[in-house]
């Protein structure tokens, strides 16, 4: 459809009449709750709770949604209801989508054994909303998780569809800008001064990276900084073929990189081929100019 999407109240109630209908009926989980899951998860989230482990072990409660994911394949229990919604958003111009959004209760904890099933309605579709990604939709759905038939959880999961504004052209070699708020400015002026500051809660000594308001481990919204010594290792890793992105070059590899200090970064990793970046390579941070603004962390990788 060409031109402004449709905005009239005939449109706006025509989407409202969605509400409180099925999104997903009957679903069950693909796999029942299990350790080997909850492991890789906790690998993954560093989170190293002992109550996710050993014969009485429990799955962290943010997996919440893990149990009920349908991988690659479309969702069997996806309703046409739904469906129909998504199309006419789409129809109307608003053919764009990203998720913005989730909010979960806990009932109970999920146990490895626990059959997991679960319905989700469509809770609320909103007023057309301005955003800078474009003017649209925000659609919520609301998913009740059973295990064994009882209530475990509800997940709020909230998508923006849009019709995407329209963006003045930049010249293709210009890097994307990182966003930089109130809780993250320290980081990138110690970026620019070639510093890289990892924050310390000042009550319990718990280094955190990415920056944030508060300590995860204790609460205290006290902090200062510590300045990596710039030592690495790739703890993980991707090669980035498909789609080129302007200003990159692909293939390139992007890092999950841990500092010496414990702490995981996300950057680029430099000076070695991108099929010769291997898992447990050592890396020693640098950082480049991209232009007259944009200063960047990256990782050299160091091989023997």
């Amino acid at each position: 459809m060409s031109g402004e999407p449709e905005v009239h109240e005939e449109f706006e109630a025509r989407l409202k009449a969605y509400e409180g209908l099925p999104a997903a009926a009957t679903g069950v989980g693909h796999d029942p709750v299990n350790l080997p899951m909850i492991r890789h998860w906790c690998e993954a989230m560093g989170d190293t709770s002992p109550a996710y482990t050993g014969p009485d072990a429990i799955a962290p409660p943010t997996m919440l949604q893990a149990w009920t994911m349908a991988g690659l394949t479309r969702r069997p229990e996806r309703t046409a209801a739904y469906d129909e919604l998504l199309a006419l958003l789409d129809a109307s111009g608003h053919d764009a989508v990203v998720a913005t959004d989730c909010e979960q209760e806990y009932l109970r904890p999920l146990r490895p054994g626990d059959e997991i099933t679960f319905d989700s309605v469509i809770e609320s579709v909103s007023g057309r909303k301005t955003t800078k990604l474009g003017a649209g939709y925000f659609v919520t759905t609301r998913t009740e998780v059973r295990a064994g038939g009882e209530p475990a959880g509800i997940h709020r999961f909230r998508i923006l569809k849009y019709a995407p504004a329209h963006r003045p052209s930049v010249p293709a070699e210009r890097r994307p800008r990182p966003v930089v708020n109130r809780d993250n400015a320290g980081f990138w002026e110690g970026v620019a001064r070639h510093e890289l500051l990892i924050q310390r809660c000042t009550a319990c000594d718990t280094l955190r990276f990415p920056w944030l308001p508060g300590c995860n481990t204790c609460g205290s919204p006290e902090w200062d900084t510590v300045g990596a010594s710039g030592e690495g290792t790739v703890y993980s890793y991707v090669v980035m073929h498909h789609p080129p992105f302007p200003a990159f070059d692909p293939p390139y590899a992007v890092g999950l990189i841990e500092l010496a200090e414990g702490v995981r970064i996300v950057s680029n990793v430099v000076g070695v081929p991108y099929d010769e970046v291997r898992i447990g390579m050592p890396v020693r941070l640098e950082f480049r100019r991209y232009d007259d603004e944009l200063v960047l962390p990256v990782f050299q990788g160091v091989t023997s």
